[in-house]
């Protein structure tokens, strides 16, 4: 144990026959080889399937981030609906649902489902050996060729980089933050000088009488 504190220094007294006691780790790397070859025993034995779920493309939020794309946690009801899906199948086969996340543009969401659908496109679902599904027949000759990856889909880019070029006289005058900030600032206090406005529409209309 640390020393720590304004405290007594230890004084211990070993009498107990210690060095029989003393804990070692010697098969620390045979053990780490044990646990590595057995995960890839239990997955050859299993079979090609998805190391982790699909997750949705999301942006970060805040002003300061949301130029970036990231992983999320789930989709949204209108994104698996939208796929053909219902939220119940979709778990059943590797896509989350978070009924949590709202849709707020229509690109998010068309981003999502083109997603959806392409990992719909490779899946193929080889169904429980029960008395129901006994006469169904799965084609299983593109598997053969499939091959173990970490990653189902990768995200989309943030945004398409530009070739270089002369920056023009109007995009040298043209003041970007301060138009963010306008527009927002109009967004926001929207609802406000919408209430104003008919106040005041309202208060002429009342004296013309």
């Amino acid at each position: 144990m640390a020393v720590k504190h304004n405290n007594v220094l230890h004084n211990n007294h070993f009498r107990k026959d210690w060095q029989r006691r003393v804990k070692v780790w010697f098969d620390q790397p045979g053990a780490k080889k044990r646990r590595r070859t057995a995960r890839e025993a239990k997955a050859a034995k299993l079979g090609l399937r998805p190391v982790q779920p699909l997750r949705p493309a999301v942006r970060c939020p805040t002003l300061r981030y949301n130029t970036k794309i990231r992983s999320g946690k789930g989709f949204t009801h209108e994104e698996v609906k939208a796929a053909g899906l219902g939220k119940k199948y979709a778990r059943s086969v590797g896509i989350p649902v978070d009924h949590r996340r709202r849709n707020k543009s229509e690109e998010s969401l068309k981003l999502n489902v083109e997603r959806i659908k392409a990992y719909q496109a490779r899946l193929v679902v080889i169904p429980a050996k029960t008395k129901k599904n006994k006469d169904k027949k799965v084609d299983l000759s593109g598997v053969t060729a499939a091959r173990q990856v970490q990653s189902l889909l990768p995200l989309p880019a943030s945004f398409e980089a530009e070739q270089p070029r002369a920056i023009t006289e109007d995009e040298k005058s043209f003041a970007a933050f301060e138009t963010l900030r306008v527009t927002r600032g109009k967004h926001r206090a929207f609802g406000k000088v919408k209430a104003r406005i008919q106040k005041k529409e309202e208060e002429a209309a009342n004296a013309k009488k």
